[in-house]
């Protein structure tokens, strides 16, 4: 009985110190050299960081760009998505109210025009990216409240548009605080 405590005493201590310690050491070294050293990468505005590439921001005025909406408010510490089903009335609700506001301020969109992506929260509701419908839906009212030609926010779409990793996985993606940082630089 002894021989098997001691044992199981020794295998704890190694996988705690493995487990604990050097991973997360080596995880660290691999990190640093990523963009931003492991800390994630910074978009920087006149010197300034306003944001990180991976973590989504809230977009509300007209003027912008809107991105996917978040459950956890782009609270990096609390990620989380709603755990609410499909068949959950106030899901339901909520979705629809987003689809009723996304309807008001883009009129010329159709409902079945709308992609899941801009009424939906992600699972970690830090999606930084909407679908490449899902910013093209939003063009002519951006272009109507900046009084800007549809021509020039679409072709800032395309250039803020990333196509799918290796050209075959996933779908086709806008960061949108990239797109409405640049959408801003148009002005000047």
């Amino acid at each position: 009985m002894k021989k098997y405590i001691i044992q199981s005493l020794r295998l704890s201590a190694v996988l705690l110190v493995l487990l604990c310690v050097i991973y997360p050491l080596f995880i660290a070294f691999v990190g640093s050299f990523s963009k931003g050293n492991g800390g994630g990468e910074k978009i920087m505005k006149n010197g300034k960081v306003v944001g990180y590439a991976n973590i989504g921001q809230s977009f509300t005025k007209p003027e912008y760009f809107w991105g996917r909406p978040s459950v956890v408010n782009y609270n990096a510490a609390g990620s989380a998505g709603s755990n609410k089903g499909p068949s959950n009335p106030d899901y339901l609700k909520q979705v629809s109210d987003r689809i009723d506001t996304l309807l008001k301020y883009n009129p010329t969109i159709k409902k079945a025009d709308i992609p899941a992506d801009i009424v939906t929260a992600s699972g970690s509701g830090l999606d930084p990216n909407i679908s490449e419908q899902g910013a093209k839906i939003q063009i002519s009212r951006i272009a109507a409240y900046r009084k800007l030609d549809e021509g020039t926010v679409k072709n800032l779409v395309a250039k803020n548009t990333v196509g799918p990793l290796f050209k075959m996985f996933g779908p086709s993606k806008v960061n949108v605080l990239q797109l409405n940082l640049a959408l801003d630089e148009l002005k000047k």
